[in-house]
């Protein structure tokens, strides 16, 4: 098949995460690098995936895990050279894997050249309008121009010592670009154009909803922003303004052959919205992360998937399905916790989102993580989503049916929220503790050196190594199911059609494949067709918190 033909590739992809920290340490920094993911190439092959998509790797001071970007066409040292990243990029496609590669649009790093040439320039200077600088206010020019909270907590403003004042979203490290600026929108096609040229074959765009902002006067207070609709009127999100830079980005996408793909991350709850994101001028897809906020419920997710197939249909896309990922506790720990107070219909952030947080800020004792059901649930959700019609993310270390580690020592985390938010939230680095891959060793495999974080002791039981071969680990059961996924794809690529069943279960066909998710605790009959795959053992019927493929 020409490459010309194979322009859909992504639809239906199955799309790995990996976290370049955390995925595999080749040099022995305690930090994982591009080698290391070379090293792990055969691996990655064995799962089955269709495309690899690596968080920044890009020269950073690790303000924000690395989206503070100092340079956006390089490599960082600590994780390799450009000549790395070829290597890297030429194994994954000789092994039939496509690279996406996380590009954060919104802001720079404050190491970033041209930010340190705007603090060296005079207030309106050429180099300064490249940012967002503003004077501050009162009497001494000392104060931020607004009462603004930042993502990361703090004022979205910081002094820079000569009355005036620069605007961050998130850390003070993460200086937000002005995109009102030619020659930032310039520089960020000669990226997108950089990579694009070393073979990428698509982008996840960070806050895809962010970079175009109005920040003209008169400014609204905290509480009046609070009030205005994320949309066309807010000052900071979703502006009508995106259309014009994403159309010029999918003009450059479609220059090569077969067109880079894109998808957006984009936080808002207007699907309509949300739509415009993921067409074919725009960046193709976009994410939908409201699976990350639910419960394990058959409502919820039957409302979900409802309401995003009905996005995608309007936008000529096709979805997204994503169950943990690099910003959320992993849902093997999520699916542990007690379901919460049922709410009709699903609106946004669920109870669950609280708890986890209550449960993190208790270093995993408060509620009582159960352990077995995260891991049935776990398995059962992804069985369910890799069914769906649409794109599956999934993230490193799922595969193993790896938790969340809650219990890091306070001075060994690392994440910007938990410094800024102290005693509200602990931040997300219980995700982005470094993989085990064999039971034993410094870092159970990592890397020779140890690790950048802690790694729990019960990580033994989860290595790759000891999962690897055997019946009915989490690894061997993903291989499993992405190679049957492939397969049935390969002749059912129909819409999702519901079927009527019991109470706490989901029942749905594509043609002939059909999937069956039992979310309550009581068994259930299997519906009639010959059964594929289970999530869980069978015992004439399906058990709670399993799912169940079968054909006919």
């Amino acid at each position: 098949m020409s490459e010309s033909l194979n322009a859909d590739w992504w639809r239906e992809a199955v799309i790995y995460q990996i976290y370049p920290r955390a995925f595999a340490d080749a040099d022995g920094n305690t930090i994982g690098d591009l080698k290391g993911i070379t090293s792990r190439i055969p691996y990655l092959k064995a799962l089955g995936i269709d495309a690899v998509w690596l968080s920044p790797f890009y020269p950073s001071e690790l303000a924000d895990g690395g989206y503070d970007v100092a340079d956006f066409r390089d490599v960082d040292p600590k994780l390799g050279t450009l000549e790395d990243f070829d290597e890297m990029a030429a194994g994954l496609h000789a092994a039939g894997i496509k690279v996406v590669v996380d590009i954060v649009p919104n802001h720079s790093s404050n190491k970033h050249k041209w930010f340190q040439e705007a603090l060296a320039a005079p207030k309106g200077s050429p180099e300064r309008e490249r940012y967002i600088f503003r004077d501050g206010v009162g009497p001494n020019h000392d104060q931020p121009p607004t009462d603004w909270r930042a993502s990361f907590g703090g004022n979205t403003w910081e002094p820079v010592g000569d009355g005036q004042f620069y605007f961050h979203t998130f850390a003070p490290e993460q200086p937000d670009w002005n995109w009102d600026n030619p020659e930032v929108r310039a520089d960020y096609l000669k990226t997108l154009k950089f990579w694009a040229d070393r073979g990428v074959d698509g982008f996840r765009v960070d806050v895809a909803n962010s970079m175009a902002k109005d920040l003209s006067e008169p400014l609204p207070t905290a509480a009046e922003l609070e009030k205005i609709e994320i949309g066309p009127n807010h000052p900071l999100y979703d502006r009508d303004e995106l259309d014009v830079i994403y159309h010029e980005w999918r003009a450059l996408f479609n220059s090569y052959d077969p067109p880079r793909f894109a998808v957006g991350e984009v936080w808002i709850e207007n699907k309509e919205r949300l739509a415009r994101y993921a067409t074919k001028e725009m960046l193709g897809q976009v994410f939908n992360f409201d699976l990350l906020r639910a419960d394990f419920r058959a409502s919820e997710f039957k409302q979900i998937v409802s309401e995003h197939l009905a996005v995608a249909k309007k936008s000529g896309s096709s979805t997204t399905w994503v169950l943990s990922n690099h910003d959320v506790p992993r849902h093997a720990t999520r699916y542990g916790l007690p379901l919460t107070t049922p709410g009709e219909p699903f609106d946004g952030p669920a109870p669950t989102w609280d708890l986890g947080r209550k449960w993190l800020l208790s270093r995993g004792t408060d509620p009582v993580e159960d352990v077995e059901l995260g891991l049935r649930r776990a398995l059962a959700g992804t069985a369910f989503i890799l069914a769906l019609p649409g794109s599956t993310y999934l993230y490193n270390g799922e595969e193993l049916g790896l938790r969340e580690v809650a219990d890091i020592p306070d001075d060994q985390r690392q994440d910007p929220t938990f410094f800024r938010s102290p005693g509200y939230d602990v931040g997300r680095d219980g995700c982005r503790v470094p993989l085990p891959w064999t039971p034993d060793g410094p870092s159970f495999g990592f890397g020779p050196a140890g690790a950048n974080l802690p790694q729990p002791a019960w990580f033994a039981d989860y290595a790759v190594s000891v999962e690897e071969g055997a019946m009915g680990s989490p690894l061997e059961w993903y291989r499993q199911a992405l190679a049957l996924r492939k397969q049935l794809l390969g002749a059912e690529r129909g819409e999702l059609e519901w079927i009527d069943s019991p109470a706490d279960t989901l029942h749905f066909r594509r043609g002939d494949w059909q999937c069956f998710t039992n979310f309550g605790m009581s068994p259930v009959p299997i519906p009639s067709g010959e059964v594929l795959l289970a999530s869980g053992h069978l015992t004439g019927e399906v058990p709670g918190a399993t799912t169940v493929w079968l054909r006919g």
